[in-house]
């Protein structure tokens, strides 16, 4: 993978390019990253408080207070329980101009805790908020940058309930990183968010359809009278085998996963419940929707070979990640500056393709989005949602690392603001994605 320097073609946004509504100075950047290392005390107490006390999606009632508290401290105005979620909070600086959205993940794992490092995601955004609010207030320019609590993104979809809400819909630019390891343990993709060595600016993810499905049968006594029965756990495993062969008949990106939630109480019973959920990925939400009336198809092969019923209960839809290639080129551009000095790759062809799923790739639809991913230091098999990647996140290069990747995504927020141009460029880029959403419907 070639470096982002060499590889920016006619997508490359130069960091001195543009022109900007007010002329915003590299004062106004120094200043940026300057508030950024002025709070970096404040920034490690509330990413060791997010790590060491783990809470599920809707749940993140610590991590909520804490943030908000940290916020108020800090003389910011901050909206606790936004947009009607208990454990989501708003907090906005400057007026007019376009708006910059980072958003705060905070939510762990059942069991492993902040296995997925969103502890440094947290602290990641918060670093980018209090920089670009900072640039903001010196400088005087017009625009609003909004630091948004996203609860439940394991599953939750806390964003989708955002968008819901309306809080994407007069967003300029939305922007989050994500950790993971070092791409020598995994051949250049962790599952979640990181492929290179040192970080990566641009990757695509996988849509994911979840939903349940339950088996109603009859019970008998099992060994008495099993003719009288319809055995709802042969119906469940019938289904999972014919999933199991219908994997041979999908694409290298097609991922389908799914656990037994209820497979029945009492062996001398024949079985007349049982519930199942499933998660189906693949490249496109339209890819994953045609996955997902396939794998149906051998729920309802299995109903009607053990005369059973069966019925669907629909969860929330993960869309396939599009980032905004102008933003991630912004991103790109600034890790590369001597002032961070932690390059990252940019490559959009052939665009990486992560085999994980993110309610980011919601927002993306939306508005024009970024998540990147950068390394952290982490022993051999220490992947995402494992308990070696918990330990890893909670180091200090950990923190330094989530710290260098905000300090990119403020500089390319700060663009964002300041620089009609890129404004420009960026919204014809989110259009022109849309286009081809639309040109291969």
């Amino acid at each position: 993978m070639k470096q982002v320097e060499d590889n920016m073609h006619d997508h490359q946004v130069s960091l001195a390019g543009g022109t900007a509504e007010k002329n915003p100075t590299v004062a106004d950047d120094e200043t940026l990253l300057r508030a950024i290392d002025a709070h970096d005390a404040e920034l490690r107490a509330i990413n060791k408080k997010i790590h060491e006390n783990p809470e599920l999606g809707y749940e993140e009632f610590q991590a909520h207070d804490n943030i908000v508290a940290l916020l108020r401290s800090l003389n910011f105005d901050v909206t606790p329980h936004a947009f009607g979620v208990e454990t989501s909070f708003s907090c906005e600086v400057g007026q007019g101009g376009r708006v910059v959205v980072y958003n705060a993940e905070y939510d762990a794992l059942p069991d492993i805790g902040h296995a997925c490092g969103h502890n440094l995601i947290a602290t990641s955004s918060i670093a980018s908020f209090l920089g670009v609010a900072a640039a903001i207030k010196e400088s005087g320019v017009p625009g609003r940058v909004r630091l948004y609590g996203t609860p439940a993104e394991e599953g939750g979809a806390g964003k989708v309930r955002l968008i819901d809400a309306g809080a994407y819909k007069d967003v300029d630019a939305c922007l989050m990183v994500h950790p993971g390891p070092p791409s020598t343990q995994f051949s250049g993709m962790d599952g979640h968010g990181c492929c290179a060595p040192s970080g990566s600016a641009y990757a695509k993810s996988l849509a994911n359809k979840k939903f349940n499905v339950k088996f109603l049968g009859k019970e008998a006594h099992a060994a008495m009278a099993p003719f009288q029965g319809r055995n709802a756990l042969d119906a469940v495993v019938l289904g999972y085998n014919g999933v199991s062969m219908l994997r041979q008949q999908t694409r290298p990106h097609d991922r389908i996963h799914s656990v037994i939630l209820d497979g029945g109480s009492r062996p001398n019973v024949i079985t007349s419940f049982t519930k199942t959920q499933y998660y189906v990925r693949s490249a496109t939400l339209k890819e994953a929707t045609a996955l997902e009336n396939r794998v149906r198809a051998c729920m309802d092969g299995a109903a009607t070979a053990t005369q059973c019923e069966v019925e669907y209960e629909v969860h929330n839809e993960y869309a396939d990640l599009r980032p905004n290639r102008t933003i991630c080129s912004l991103y790109a551009s600034a890790m590369a500056l001597p002032s961070i000095n932690s390059p990252v790759t940019c490559d959009f062809e052939p665009a990486p393709l992560l085999p994980g799923s993110t309610d980011q790739g919601n927002v993306s639809y939306i508005a024009p989005s970024f998540h990147g991913g950068f390394s952290i230091p982490c022993p051999p098999g220490a992947f995402n949602h494992t308990k070696g990647f918990t330990a890893c996140a909670g180091t200090d290069e950990a923190h330094d690392l989530a710290i260098a990747a905000a300090k990119g995504m403020a500089l390319a927020g700060w663009k964002v603001l300041t620089d009609e141009a890129i404004a420009m460029k960026i919204w014809e880029d989110f259009k022109a994605d849309r286009a081809l959403d639309k040109n291969d419907s």
